[in-house]
């Protein structure tokens, strides 16, 4: 029975806060390719060679000017797993293995690339921003060109929705069209999303529109911008394709333009890629998807290590309660939290229904097809823990009488990683240093006030960065500072304001002017509410995409505003 984690309006534990040889390869290239399905095309660059080359690391420090040069390759997986032995792209249960082969299929009408992101394809892929002025570039993250030696892949993985097992799910209309290997050293796998239809379809048609692809691209570049692990967006095109939506499941199917997002992560495994594999007993191949991940991604964890099932599942523990603290300190909803969205290396993805809070309310649901508000922003550290209690199922058969105990064990303590988390990242948002017996009270307190008053959560964070400490004392908020002017409505908030203020005091060594300048580092002035990126869709819609040029995400170092968007001037 999944433990379910303290207080009703955050989650929290505790005390109560309210709130993948070449020659090999080859071989599958040619034995795979002749038979498959699809209409993409190969695109023949005029070189296939690795870009580990001597050359290449020569001038490593340069950024490609054409996808000449640049090469993607799939072998890192297709050397490890097997494929899928059926050719044809049909709709299909598949067994007995990760990916099968799938083709985009490319659109029919105009294809126009109306977002890249500069720092994906600079800073991560190495290209130079002006090769997204290219053909090559836009029939690439169309799907309708492949990069001449790799296979394009869709995943196999399943997962539970809604807290009920739903079987075999897998990519049903992305893409991974191959992984590359950057001048750091680092491999991304590249994924088209919205590509068209793949064995894993089931009933849907494999196309994205463009409102959730407008919403995809902007909210990962904003997450990332926060400083919050994330798959990243490196660019949106748009068709003239129809494509027909039922967007608020009400019956009321409306036409759309089909989009794609070329999305990047250093993998795609989720949750969901190990439960299908223990669901049907497919134990050998659970055993070298697990030993896979740990060696391409948990370089701490020992190949050798007996325990290593154990060592990755106390990471993967910590890691989710980490990304579900930083959600929170935010006010980020996901929106689905389903195990087959819930990445085993502890990033945020598959952007859907999400939503940043606005008014504080701890039962703040996006999602408008969650009837029982089970993914409401308040329950998220619970679903966590339901989660990564079925990730521990599907890890079970491979463990030993010993080793579950040990894991059950690790699970448990969740509620504390999660806890401790969360009381971290909001006693920085209060700019509250060392530890004090009553910080927990005052952060519930502060969140309470909040709840009562439905202040706006980012900004009475943001403008207690900014306001000093002898306004506080004079409960003299100043209009400029809306939202904690509504706080001050409330008759409890001068209690709250003279234990913040003597707590406050305690803090060693500093000052109201270091104070606010640490508050601002870690409270952002902007983040991405859904008003925002709603109108950033209807524009899109009606063919201006200028909201999507127009947004600029700071890099996390630069964090006067983790995140701005340099249009707004809305204090």
């Amino acid at each position: 029975m999944t433990q379910r984690i303290g207080l009703p309006v955050w989650g929290l534990p505790g005390p109560p806060l309210f709130l993948l040889g070449v020659t090999w390869h080859a071989v599958v290239r040619c034995s795979l390719l002749p038979g498959l399905e699809g209409s993409a095309c190969l695109l023949h660059l005029s070189s296939n060679v690795s870009n580990r080359r001597l050359d290449y690391c020569e001038t490593e420090a340069k950024l490609a000017l054409s996808l000449d040069f640049w090469t993607l390759s799939s072998e890192n997986l297709i050397a490890v797993f097997p494929v899928d032995p059926v050719k044809e792209n049909y709709v299909r249960k598949v067994k007995n293995c990760i990916f099968s082969v799938a083709f985009p299929t490319p659109f029919k009408s105009r294809v126009r690339l109306v977002a890249v992101s500069k720092e994906v394809l600079e800073d991560i892929l190495d290209l130079d921003f002006r090769v997204s002025e290219t053909d090559d570039f836009i029939r690439l993250v169309s799907g309708e060109r492949i990069v001449f030696g790799s296979i394009p892949l869709a995943h196999r993985y399943g997962g539970h929705q809604f807290g009920m097992w739903a079987g075999q799910l897998g990519d049903g209309r992305a893409h991974l069209i191959g992984i590359y290997m950057n001048r750091q050293g680092e491999k991304w796998e590249l994924q088209l999303k919205g590509s068209g239809k793949t064995p894993y379809s089931r009933s849907g048609d494999g196309r994205a529109v463009l409102r959730s692809s407008v919403r995809e691209f902007l909210c990962s570049e904003a997450m990332h911008s926060l400083g919050i692990p994330t798959s990243r967006a490196a660019s949106l095109v748009v068709s003239d394709d129809e494509v027909w939506r039922d967007q608020f499941y009400n019956g009321n199917v409306v036409k759309e333009r089909g989009a794609i997002v070329l999305r990047v992560a250093k993998s795609w495994f989720r949750i969901g890629s190990l439960e299908i594999l223990a669901h049907y007993g497919e134990l050998d191949l659970l055993r070298t998807l697990l030993d896979f991940i740990i060696q391409e991604h948990f370089p701490s964890v020992k190949a050798t290590e007996p325990n290593r099932y154990v060592e990755f599942f106390s990471m993967v523990v910590s890691k989710t309660a980490q990304l579900i603290a930083l959600w929170m300190s935010v006010g980020f909803a996901h929106g689905v939290c389903n195990t087959d969205n819930f990445s085993l290396l502890s990033i945020t993805i598959d952007y859907g229904p999400f939503g940043f809070m606005e008014a504080y309310n701890p039962d703040f649901v996006p999602n408008t097809s969650d009837d029982e508000r089970r993914y409401k922003i308040g329950n998220q550290a619970n679903i966590g823990m339901f989660n990564l209690n079925k990730l521990l199922q599907a890890l079970n058969p491979l463990l030993d009488p010993r080793q579950k105990k040990l894991a059950a064990q690790i699970l448990e303590g969740y509620p504390v990683l999660y806890y401790t988390r969360f009381r971290d990242l909001f006693k920085a948002k209060l700019g509250l240093l060392g530890e004090r017996k009553g910080d927990d009270d005052l952060i519930a307190f502060l969140l309470h006030l909040m709840e009562k008053t439905e202040a706006d959560f980012t900004m009475t964070f943001r403008q207690l960065s900014e306001i000093t400490q002898s306004q506080l004392e004079e409960l003299n908020i100043p209009q400029q500072f809306w939202a904690l002017k509504m706080i001050s409505e409330h008759q409890l908030f001068p209690a709250w304001v003279s234990q913040y203020l003597l707590r406050l005091k305690s803090n060693m060594n500093d000052s109201d002017s270091e104070r606010r300048k640490r508050m601002a580092t870690v409270n952002p002035r902007y983040v991405l509410k859904n008003w925002m990126a709603e109108s950033a869709v209807r524009k899109a819609e009606r063919n201006d995409f200028s909201e999507l040029h127009r947004h600029r995400f700071q890099c996390p170092h630069e964090r006067s505003a983790l995140y701005q968007v340099t249009t707004l001037n809305k204090a």
